[in-house]
């Protein structure tokens, strides 16, 4: 069977990285708008301040998303070396911690409502805590649909300008979900 020779690939990917990079500084901007929105409800009272404690599935969220993110990486290194099957590999493996970060956030929620902590209650600082993991859950989302797209994608015949192109991106994305994470995690910490 004649193989199919792939398409020059004659696309400019710089301006669409940098789309990708407009997204991460206004995630970056709605992130410190939240945590600066929950510094001035405590005003540095400490009787408005996070009462219980957090739960220990935030740990296991904070494990499975730095995993996740050196999975990420050989993923990446993967496409470098132009060995698909370990790029998919590695991405399943990513897109599948991915979910267990999803549970993970759910039995913390879940833990901190047992805890007499509910979304709704008389301690607004409570509350911040799943507004911060509920907005960092909808980011994973979006993260798993694009290790997803970028998986279906390389599987297809595209130039490998083009899957270095979505793994780029999708790496990026990654990684800074990870960084996010860990100072979400870091910021509920010492405001305990």
């Amino acid at each position: 069977m004649a193989q199919v020779p792939l398409r020059q690939d004659t696309e400019n990917y710089k301006p669409k990285k940098f789309l990708m990079w407009l997204f991460i500084i206004t995630s970056c901007m709605l992130f410190a708008a939240l945590t600066s929105a929950y510094i001035v409800y405590t005003g540095g009272d400490p009787s408005r301040g996070i009462k219980v404690k957090l739960p220990v599935e935030f740990i296991y969220s904070t494990v499975l998303i730095v995993i996740s993110s050196i999975t990420m990486h050989l993923a990446f290194k993967a496409a470098q070396s132009m060995d698909g099957a370990k790029q998919r590999v590695f991405l399943a493996v990513t897109a599948i911690l991915g979910l267990a970060f999803f549970y993970s956030q759910y039995s913390a929620w879940n833990a901190l409502f047992e805890a007499g902590a509910p979304f709704v209650n008389s301690n607004a600082s409570e509350s911040f805590i799943y507004v911060f993991s509920a907005f960092h859950v909808i980011h994973i989302f979006a993260g798993i649909c694009m290790i997803i797209y970028t998986m279906i994608r390389q599987g297809s015949k595209i130039t490998q300008a083009r899957n270095m192109f979505h793994m780029d991106v999708t790496a990026l994305f990654w990684h800074f979900l990870d960084i996010l994470w860990i100072y979400l995690y870091v910021f509920l910490l010492l405001n305990q």
